[in-house]
């Protein structure tokens, strides 16, 4: 079963780099504005137009502090070039026939949850959107701004909600949660359940990864590692559970993966296969990184130091 599994990773990877090629046909969720088999690009205006606002706050604020303090202060280059390849993450996840095909196979739909979850919110939360975003506001909005971050109630929630364990059991409460099969054949049916659940998702693996790695983070690199070793432990259970699965947990697919060559189930299993394996793989890689930091904070520190900045 797992060989088979493996060649249909293979097959559907194969199949994504082609619709990714393909040009934009419709607007709407697989299954709701095109037929089955027929990959199409979300343009829906309320993420573009988010995706637009947010890549433009963080290229004036990074304008702001370059010309403050010159190119690389304050944000290195490696950082804002993390935040580069999260929002292009995001429009991969969001925007291409990702979105599209994931109304038509589970496993497509995981691979835009993995993407949203393990590739663009830790790039994200590397490039520091936070203090740069706050820099694109004038003088008087942003020390107004800054006031308002500082009031009791808003840090004390800030810091509860970016502490590792209540955000690691927020990560995997909303994983699990969403992966039942009623919620998450919810998401399929309804566009405001989907929103919500992307949307989720998001804000929760954003919180995860401030908690484990943003820069509030330096004094918890220990607990980050088994924060982050243990979700890979619970979210591979989740997948080997669909992988192994003799049943179907989201009958909603049947009459849609027949068009890519599938069988509902064996759709199922593919996708429990990509949150196992790869998924896996990018936690496990970002669990010994944190480990390396860890052991050899010197060799860190004169990297940080060459790049000029944290």
């Amino acid at each position: 079963m797992i060989v088979t599994a493996a060649k249909r990773l293979r097959n559907s990877l194969c199949l994504l780099a082609c619709a990714i090629a393909i040009a934009p046909r419709a607007l709407a969720h697989a299954g709701e504005g095109h037929p089955a088999g027929a990959p199409s690009w979300n343009t829906d205006p309320w993420i573009i137009g988010g995706m637009l606002l947010a890549s433009a706050l963080y290229a004036r604020g990074l304008r702001a502090l370059w010309n403050k303090a010159g190119a690389g202060a304050g944000v290195p280059t490696w950082r804002s070039l993390c935040y580069a390849g999260g929002m292009a993450a995001l429009f991969v996840a969001l925007l291409s026939p990702v979105d599209t095909l994931g109304g038509d196979l589970f496993a497509m739909h995981m691979v835009q949850h993995e993407l949203l979850m393990l590739i663009a919110a830790p790039l994200l939360v590397m490039g520091q959107p936070l203090v740069v975003y706050l820099w694109a506001f004038r003088s008087g909005p942003r020390k107004r701004i800054g006031q308002w971050s500082n009031m009791p109630a808003v840090r004390t929630t800030w810091n509860a909600l970016t502490m590792p364990l209540p955000a690691w059991l927020l990560h995997a409460l909303i994983l699990w949660g969403w992966h039942f099969p009623a919620l998450f054949q919810a998401g399929l049916v309804s566009d405001a359940v989907h929103t919500v659940q992307h949307l989720s998702f998001l804000v929760s693996a954003l919180l995860f990864w401030a908690a484990l790695i943003g820069t509030s983070a330096q004094l918890r690199a220990g607990s980050a590692v088994l924060y982050i070793l243990t979700t890979l432990i619970h979210t591979g259970m989740l997948g080997a559970l669909l992988t192994f699965s003799t049943k179907v947990w989201y009958p909603v697919y049947e009459g849609r993966t027949e068009a890519w060559g599938l069988s509902v189930l064996e759709d199922q299993q593919l996708g429990g296969l990509i949150m196992w394996v790869p998924a896996g793989f990018v936690l496990l890689l970002a669990g010994m990184l944190v480990a390396a930091k860890l052991i050899m904070p010197g060799w860190f520190s004169a990297q940080r130091a060459q790049q000029g900045g944290s």
